[in-house]
């Protein structure tokens, strides 16, 4: 058996879709004997998450699975080792940079929490 890295991508509506476009990429571990399989796995996973919910608003929050464009075989898992990458163009990177210092941040305080309240912090 073997371990692929599959991308996922799943088009956000709400209400009638009358907003700008989201798309959610999520990068998911799927364990299988060979590509083709990891790809049907990786198929299953997305049309299994897909969603759908009324927001606080009360409008219909649709999850649809679109596809998986990518899908990388895990050769090694090693320390440091870069398992996916992409760039990206931001009009003000100023504000890019200061959403990513803001979500580091909020990712350092769940995860003092999450230590708090299993007593190792």
């Amino acid at each position: 058996m073997n371990w692929y890295l599959a991308k996922l991508v799943f088009q956000i509506v709400c209400g009638a879709g009358e907003h700008t476009a989201q798309f959610d990429e999520q990068l998911r571990l799927v364990h299988a004997v060979d590509k083709e399989s990891a790809l049907a796995k990786a198929y299953n996973l997305g049309e299994e998450s897909e969603d759908e919910f009324f927001n606080k608003e009360r409008q219909m929050v649709q999850w649809k699975f679109i596809a998986v464009p990518e899908l990388i075989q895990l050769t090694s898992f090693t320390h440091g080792a870069e398992v996916f990458s992409r760039i990206d163009e931001h009009p003000d990177a100023q504000r890019h940079i200061s959403m990513i210092y803001n979500r580091a941040m909020h990712t350092k305080e769940i995860c003092k929490e999450t230590l708090a309240e299993v007593g190792t912090y």
